[in-house]
């Protein structure tokens, strides 16, 4: 069997992208395997890294707003529009699937929507409540979409075929206990509050772990780890110093640049801060966490709002909204998640009941049925 993947621009469409395939190889281990993605994205570096054969096709997307400066990107977007129809005709061409699944970015829309009118099996995967545009318009020509999450069903035609799958999520993460995990950090059974604002760093949850540990580092008794982001290095220790925080002899607070273990610090926390990417969300919910969620305001269609909303609408997280911020409602939620432990308990139980820990099987089943 031969299956074509295309994505890209996020590691939120790649990764996903990458456990499909292992799924696949998992049950077919002499499946061939091709990725289609962008020259310059995450996906050059990430899919060869996974031990997947690579093509590049290169798309850009349209910008809405109109300035000189993005007039001028349109019209290299309609450039590489025309290119991308040619270049992804020559990949199904040349390496002739029997099956190809999109998972959103621009460089997955003219390779499914080509494959489709090839009539080369073709399916699409949604991670977000809320879906992009690109798997939008496809949904009206794929043989199956498949959902992350139930209510992103009503964003897709009735006629489409559906199946909700759920996220892949990387194995290591379900495999450590709590235990486990402090004993590795050496950390005791106090609150373990872990924050993150991604790779990079988000200046507002640097902000807000900021306010958080001026809360608590005084005090003693919270657990705290944060990840800055590369470009909170230098910004989030000037955030500390005008707070008046001096994290001296301060053992239980544990900041970084970046969390390389992300698998053990997750399951030592008993509460989160971060954004609301679909894949950190579908984490969460495997592992059972209650969770602070500060969706990001600058993602197209507001999407990780919408995702956040889900686990808030299960009262399986606390949802704030950056505009909506206020330093002293955020310390008295957590205060009170301190004192009232019951209530952090039900956020984590609620998160864990919509888990879905199949979808690696779920994928590969839904797949197998349209061919």
């Amino acid at each position: 069997m031969k299956v074509l993947l295309a994505a890209g621009g996020t590691a939120g469409h790649i990764n996903p992208a990458i456990a499909i395939a292992d799924a696949i190889k998992a049950h077919q281990p002499d499946a061939e395997i091709l990725f289609a993605g962008t020259p310059n994205g995450m996906e050059a570096k990430l899919v060869p890294k996974a031990g997947y054969a690579f093509r590049p096709i290169k798309v850009r997307g349209f910008q809405r707003k109109l300035t000189p400066q993005n007039i001028i990107k349109n019209i290299e977007a309609v450039k590489c529009l025309v290119t991308s129809n040619f270049v992804a005709d020559k990949i199904l061409k040349d390496f002739q699937p029997d099956l190809v699944i999109g998972t959103g970015g621009y460089a997955s829309g003219p390779v499914v929507q080509k494959a489709a009118k090839r009539g080369i099996k073709t399916a699409i995967h949604e991670q977000n409540a809320y879906p992009g545009i690109t798997n939008k318009m496809l949904s009206k020509q794929v043989d199956l979409v498949m959902l992350a999450v139930e209510e992103a069903k009503k964003m897709f035609p009735q006629n489409a075929k559906i199946v909700v799958t759920g996220n892949p999520i990387r194995s290591s993460i379900l495999k450590k206990s709590k235990e486990e995990a402090r004993r590795e950090l050496g950390m005791d059974d106090e609150l373990c509050i872990l924050s993150f604002g991604g790779s990079l760093g988000a200046v507002k949850v640097n902000e807000i772990a900021a306010d958080l540990i001026q809360w608590h580092y005084k005090k003693g008794n919270v657990n705290h780890i944060h990840a800055c982001g590369r470009l909170g290095k230098d910004l989030f220790p000037q955030m500390l110093k005008e707070r008046g925080v001096d994290l001296t002899g301060c053992p239980r607070i544990d900041v970084r640049e970046y969390i390389h273990d992300m698998d053990t610090c997750l399951a030592a926390a008993d509460l989160v801060v971060c954004r609301a990417g679909a894949i950190t969300l579908s984490e969460l919910e495997a592992t059972g966490k209650a969770s602070i969620l500060i969706p990001s305001p600058h993602v197209a269609e507001n999407h990780q709002y919408h995702n956040a909303m889900v686990l808030q609408n299960h009262n399986a997280a606390i949802v704030i909204e950056e505009k909506n911020y206020s330093k002293q409602k955020l310390i008295a939620t957590v205060n009170s998640l301190y004192t009232d432990r019951k209530r952090l308990l039900t956020l984590s139980e609620n998160a864990k009941s919509l888990a879905i820990l199949d979808t690696a099987q779920r994928i590969y089943t839904a797949l197998m049925n349209i061919l």
